[in-house]
């Protein structure tokens, strides 16, 4: 008999706090979204928690709302993990293989992984997880699953996730201080990836570039693992800055003119545009090319930044599916135009995958990846209970991003 799940994401952005609550029958494919809700965020910088209390009352705020709009109690929430803190390093690791018969256990690849984290961190700093990228049995390279091979010495080359201790723990506060649980943890970039990205284009070697309020997330996938992952200290939100200084407007003036007539390769248009300000209720004048002046450079700025950090990590990597655009900056019309342009490579605009209703958001990219791998870890837990201790490490939850 199918079991049904009740699967809560909740998204803490720089610019907005997302909840989505979703229905899962074990023999069904799909999610039913529930519940959505979204509100502004305040006390929250560049993706991390700035002011607690703050925080956590719109987080209850949006919860309290997601709860009541589909009549469903929840206790545990997956929740996102963002800011320019987070990093990733490289790291090898080797032990002797510990059965006399030479065959590999699961001990022995413990072992290898946790060998693997013996290098040293600048202060504040923690490990997140260790994803390993292949094993070495006796030289032989390229090896995934090493388990029940035979042989004495086992290496394994890894990505290793880091953060800053201090904001993590701010993070786990704020969440805790509204009464819910927190049932697990996912990284803003792979979040996103978990939604929007299929297991093939991981396979065939992809980039995830979410654009969000103000930070870009970075995640870059070949052979099926994740290779590398950066946030960047950029940008949509920035572009309402610009705007707002350009066009000599308040800042909720030039959302709306961003979120209206906003557009990449809008130089040399002449249409005039007629908005009223939110504050003076004045009528603002403005032509597209002057909007088009302010926008290409900030969101040309942000594909450039994008561009030499996969220049520079990707080394001689080939991506053949490219990049696939999220978050809310990838639904500025033309940006898929431009990204073509700076970053040489097929560009696609990516929404979340397996819901219903279809979300045609790439802002909702991370809340509903957060949904996604709510499931896969209970898949893998056997309840949907809080996974360990919260106060304690971050939870080993990345493995499903490994074949």
């Amino acid at each position: 008999m199918a079991k049904s799940y009740i699967l809560t994401g909740l998204d803490i952005g720089s610019s907005s706090i997302k909840a989505l609550i979703a229905f899962k029958k074990s023999n069904s494919s799909d999610f039913e979204i529930l519940s959505q809700v979204s509100e502004p965020s305040f006390g929250i910088r560049r993706g991390v928690v700035v002011d607690i209390e703050r925080v956590s009352g719109i987080i209850k705020s949006v919860l309290d709302k997601a709860q009541k709009g589909c009549g469903q109690e929840i206790e545990g929430v997956f929740v996102n993990i963002g800011g320019t803190h987070i990093f990733s390093t490289s790291s090898h690791g080797t032990v002797v293989v510990s059965r006399a018969d030479q065959e590999i256990s699961q001990e022995d690849i413990d072992r290898v992984l946790e060998a693997a984290q013996t290098f040293s961190l600048p202060p504040n700093r923690e490990i997140l997880d260790v994803l390993p990228r292949e094993f070495i049995v006796d030289g032989k390279k390229e090896i995934k699953q090493p388990l029940s091979m035979r042989g004495v010495r086992l290496e394994v080359e890894t990505l290793v996730l880091c953060a800053f201790s201090p904001y993590l723990k701010n993070l786990s506060q704020t969440v805790l201080n509204t009464g819910f649980q927190i049932d697990g943890w996912v990284i803003s970039p792979l979040a996103s990836s978990k939604a929007v990205l299929t297991s093939r284009e991981k396979e065939l070697g992809v980039i995830l570039l979410d654009i969000g309020a103000r930070t870009t997330g970075l995640a870059m996938f070949k052979e099926g693992d994740l290779i590398h992952t950066v946030i960047l200290p950029i940008g949509s939100g920035h572009i309402t800055d610009d705007i707002g200084i350009g066009l000599k407007t308040d800042p909720d003036t030039a959302e709306r003119i961003k979120l209206e007539f906003g557009s990449c390769l809008l130089k040399g248009m002449r249409k005039k545009k007629r908005v009223k300000e939110e504050g003076s209720g004045e009528i603002l004048v403005f032509t597209q090319d002057a909007l088009g002046k302010i926008i290409d450079p900030r969101i040309s700025e942000i594909l450039e930044q994008a561009r030499k950090e996969i220049k520079k990590s990707a080394g001689q990597e080939i991506f053949p599916v490219g990049v696939v655009l999220a978050g809310g900056g990838a639904r500025l019309p033309k940006i898929k135009e431009l990204a073509k342009k700076i970053l040489k490579l097929p560009v696609r605009i990516g929404v979340p995958r397996s819901f219903f209703p279809v979300p045609e958001d790439p802002a909702l990219s991370v809340v509903c990846g957060l949904v996604l791998q709510r499931w896969e870890s209970q898949q893998e837990k056997g309840s949907l209970g809080l996974i360990g201790t919260i106060g304690s490490k971050i939870k080993k939850i990345f493995r499903s991003f490994i074949p």
